[in-house]
């Protein structure tokens, strides 16, 4: 579902502060009116938000550090831990273990 940002036609409330936001499916009508304060409204063109490279993915140090742990497949059932907290190695059953 999109974001809708509308923006009154003449005057503004304190509540609206000019501009508000509307969590609306696209078959849902346009809004006519503010919802808190009957100011008649109009819905406003914005910027669409849009990531270009890969600026916006955690990398593995970042990641670790905000708490995430991955593994990764060494094979037979193994995985190796990659970054973040945890012990070194698990098998497929989930459980911690050991290799030489």
């Amino acid at each position: 579902m999109p974001i809708y940002e509308y923006e009154p036609l003449s005057g503004d409330c304190g509540r609206c502060n000019g501009r508000f936001e509307v969590f609306a499916k696209l078959s849902d009508p346009e809004l006519s009116h503010c919802p808190h304060c009957q100011v008649p409204v109009r819905r406003a063109i914005s910027a669409p938000a849009v990531h270009s490279g890969t600026a916006h993915l955690l990398d593995d140090k970042r990641a670790a550090s905000r708490g995430f742990t991955q593994y990764r497949k060494v094979g037979g059932g193994v995985y190796e831990k990659a970054y973040g907290d945890g012990p070194r190695y698990i098998s497929d059953d989930g459980g911690p273990t050991s290799v030489d």
